[in-house]
């Protein structure tokens, strides 16, 4: 295992280029968001945003949109009881999964919808929904996003076998199409095609609400436009990136909140880009 340093962040963090546009730092559909927890999306939204994507639309329940556009007036919104096949096939990263409750019928049409060239991020309740009605895996490059319950219910590992390494890896070795695997708990652990990388920072300060769906919007706004380096190390970038700007608040702070993360995202990507 090797542990994750700052180092990845000189990596894959890079000076925007004068000849560039919106466009240029990708399109970002973000799919979830029942009525009861619109929160997820918003977050994912302010996250994906505040790191840099270029175009971010949420496709959610329409009793979001108006606190959406409070929010955050630099998104898109469409309603995701529309057909939303057009919107999964322009766009270069999905991210499904935060706050979307029992919606099965999103999952399934997103998944069928997705192209192998398309980035699909598959956080929350996707991935129970996915465990729970054994849907068939979609054809992008995947990037699952659990906790450790999530894992449990996916990979059919126990959370007190999860410690070994071994396991999770034949647990990922089981998808025809082997995802980036970010799985979280006190020292986060990512499972890529170059290893298994840990996370040696961070602490319980970020134990709140809207963390992961954080995260996830960090991992989404960081593939979006960041297509130079390996999808890997992108997305280990991206989980350095959210517990890096956490202990720096933590300093100052009893408790860390997701939206002040996102918040810090510009100031602190400035420092690495080269």
């Amino acid at each position: 295992m090797t542990l994750l340093t700052e180092q990845i962040l000189y990596k894959v963090i890079k000076k925007r280029p004068n000849q560039s546009h919106k466009g240029t730092y990708g399109r970002i559909l973000i799919i979830g968001g029942t009525q009861q927890f619109g929160g997820a999306v918003i977050m994912n939204a302010i996250a994906a945003v505040h790191s840099g994507a270029g175009l971010v639309t949420v496709a959610t329940d329409a009793a979001n949109f108006t606190a959406i556009h409070s929010h955050l007036p630099e998104a898109m919104v469409v309603d995701f009881n529309d057909d939303l096949t057009p919107y999964i096939q322009t766009n270069d990263v999905i991210l499904i999964g935060s706050g979307l409750g029992d919606r099965v019928d999103l999952v399934q049409t997103t998944f069928s919808a997705v192209s192998e060239k398309q980035v699909i991020i598959i956080d929350g309740s996707a991935l129970t929904l996915s465990a729970e009605h054994h849907l068939t895996w979609p054809k992008g490059k995947l990037i699952l996003t659990p906790h450790q319950m999530e894992w449990q219910r996916i990979s059919g590992i126990a959370i007190a076998q999860q410690p070994s390494d071994a396991l999770n890896l034949m647990a990922r070795d089981k998808f025809i199409k082997k995802p980036v695997i970010v799985l979280k708990q006190f020292h986060t652990q990512i499972y890529t095609d170059n290893g298994i990388y840990e996370l040696s920072i961070g602490g319980p300060y970020q134990a709140t609400g809207g963390m992961g769906d954080t995260l996830a919007g960090i991992i989404a706004g960081f593939t979006a436009q960041f297509n130079v380096t390996t999808l890997s190390d992108t997305v280990l970038a991206a989980v350095y990136t959210h517990s890096a700007i956490a202990d720096e608040l933590a300093k100052t702070q009893y408790v860390t909140l997701p939206t002040q993360i996102s918040q810090a995202l510009p100031i602190f990507m400035k420092k690495y880009a080269n």
